[in-house]
């Protein structure tokens, strides 16, 4: 990579519980690059009481700032363990409406993949999980509208465990940068 240049950016998503956060981790140690993982959940975690509109408001805000954190690095690759995609359809879902700066900043940002994990995997339910069931494959196919209407490559990765890994690192491989 040359100095100065835009690393690849790769974000890791999909529906809940379908491995996200491990394949960030596995898929960060086998390029030896950089992660930033998911913040929703431990901020919602920290919070002790429900949620509100102005605190998804507040992790769209840290994903934004990540991002441009993530640009500005000095590095061939950097992923992420989910990103601003699901927190727009977050809100649309949960309150009917989206900040306006949220769709121009997803329109603006440059993603160079987006690794959408599939609903393979079971869901296994915990105090942050709101979305088991049909609802889980509804946000699946919610995300990779987006994700598609926004103009970024998509593919899905499937299987459990090395097929799942070995499959999203031959994706991020075939992007063309050299890692």
């Amino acid at each position: 990579m040359k100095r100065g240049s835009k690393p690849a950016i790769i974000v890791i998503t999909g529906a809940e519980s379908t491995g996200k956060s491990v394949l960030t981790r596995q898929l960060s140690r086998h390029f030896s690059a950089p992660a930033f993982m998911e913040f929703a959940r431990e901020y919602i975690t920290g919070l002790h009481r429900p949620y509100g509109y102005s605190d998804v408001e507040s992790i769209a805000r840290m994903q934004q700032a990540q991002m441009k954190a993530a640009l500005n690095m000095n590095q061939p690759l950097v992923l992420f363990d989910t990103w601003m995609i699901i927190t727009m359809v977050w809100f649309e879902v949960v309150y009917g409406k989206i900040p306006g700066w949220i769709i121009e900043n997803i329109a603006n940002t440059p993603v160079d993949l987006f690794l959408v994990c599939d609903t393979d995997l079971p869901w296994v339910p915990d105090p942050v999980r709101e979305n088991g069931g049909e609802m889980r494959d509804r946000l699946e196919s919610r995300y990779m509208q987006l994700i598609r209407e926004f103009g970024f490559p998509l593919r899905v990765v499937s299987g459990s465990g090395d097929k799942r890994l070995h499959s999203a690192a031959h994706f991020i491989a075939s992007t063309g940068y050299n890692l």
